[in-house]
């Protein structure tokens, strides 16, 4: 049974009810979907770092993405002051970051993450960006368990931070 304003979306994993409160504006939109400004999270398997990005308003449109810390020990996301201002961050330890998942069909070894254009997700505002970063440590093809630093790391000199950093 829905909740009163809750909003029936059919997305990839079928039909879902979405409260208020899970709906999450990227005002920018992403990369190569700039129309699109609502999406929802969908948890695929509890125990998962896997979440799908759903379009609140194309079902067609549901992207996988995952929290890359499940992956490796050390990525640093830089967020620049503007990108700060549109989140609404004062703390970062209020954000969330996920990059995008591709799992080619029938390979599911040659996993790769977009290291290179996370998105970052404020929960208070319900307010997300992606942000793309400049670093070339952090390809846009990272295999995980592959070419890694023994830490996980996409390169020995990985600097430590745990989330997204301010700059």
């Amino acid at each position: 049974m829905a909740q009163e304003n809750e909003r029936i979306i059919q997305s990839r994993v079928g039909e879902v009810g979405v409260p208020p409160e899970r709906v999450i504006r990227f005002p920018r939109g992403l990369i190569g979907f700039e129309h699109h400004k609502e999406f929802t999270l969908i948890h695929l398997k509890e125990d998962s770092p896997f979440h799908l990005l759903q379009s609140m308003d194309d079902p067609k449109l549901g992207l996988l993405v995952a929290d890359p810390y499940s992956f490796m020990t050390e990525y640093e996301v830089v967020v620049g002051e503007a990108d700060r201002r549109i989140l609404g961050v004062d703390d970062r330890r209020k954000v969330a970051v996920f990059v995008t998942v591709s799992i080619p069909v029938g390979r599911p070894e040659l996993t790769t993450l977009n290291l290179s254009g996370p998105l970052v997700i404020n929960y208070e505002t319900r307010i997300g960006l992606q942000v793309p970063q400049t670093d070339a440590k952090y390809p846009s093809h990272f295999m995980p368990g592959s070419a890694t630093g023994q830490n996980g790391t996409p390169s020995e000199s990985a600097e430590s931070s745990g989330d997204a950093e301010e700059k």
